[in-house]
């Protein structure tokens, strides 16, 4: 089995390159990217501390995780298709008018 320290260590690291890809991107489909990735880091965290105490608690807050990843994806595709339309790219940069 493989200690519960290396699943901590794969979610540090894919939740870094999440955090490191919303702070140095202007594309808002890299945006929405590198927030799942940061949702995956929680469940890995979530499940390997399930399977470490032996139940089903984070295994079932996990699917809760993933069902609002869902629909975070399908409201940031929302908003990307809107901010294509009106302005031609999805730069987060350009879309200032979309301020009130």
């Amino acid at each position: 089995m493989v200690p519960v320290q290396w699943y901590l260590l794969l979610a540090a690291a894919v939740f870094c390159i999440g955090l490191f890809g919303i702070l140095t991107r202007q594309n808002a489909l890299l945006f929405l990217m590198s927030v799942e990735l940061m949702l995956n880091a929680a469940n890995i965290n979530l499940v390997a501390f399930s399977a470490y105490w032996g139940n089903v608690t984070g295994q079932t807050f996990s699917l809760f995780t993933m069902a609002l990843a869902a629909a975070e994806v399908a409201v940031g595709i929302g908003i990307i298709l809107v901010m294509y339309r009106n302005f031609g790219d999805v730069d987060v940069t350009i879309a200032k008018e979309m301020r009130w």
